[in-house]
């Protein structure tokens, strides 16, 4: 980190370290998320719409976790 030239490989190298601790928090906050939405779904007769809500709460659960490196490393502006 100390040249010129070298000086962006570790300036991005650090970027990409904040940006990972970032995703491990985003990554709790949506397991949080996950678990209050689950708690909330009431099991009734009609089972098939308490099974619907679960699989579509954890498809969007899904859905996040892969998308939290990328919205860590653009808020981070790490390539």
């Amino acid at each position: 980190m100390g040249n010129k030239e070298w000086g962006q490989i570790g300036t991005n190298y650090i970027k990409g370290l904040f940006a990972l601790g970032l995703q491990g928090l985003f990554l709790m906050i949506c397991l949080g998320i996950y678990a209050v939405l689950v708690k909330t779904i009431h099991v009734t007769t009609d089972i098939h719409a308490s099974i619907f809500g679960v699989l579509g709460y954890t498809v969007l659960l899904g859905i996040m976790m892969l998308k939290s490196g990328t919205i860590a490393k653009s808020i981070m502006n790490a390539h």
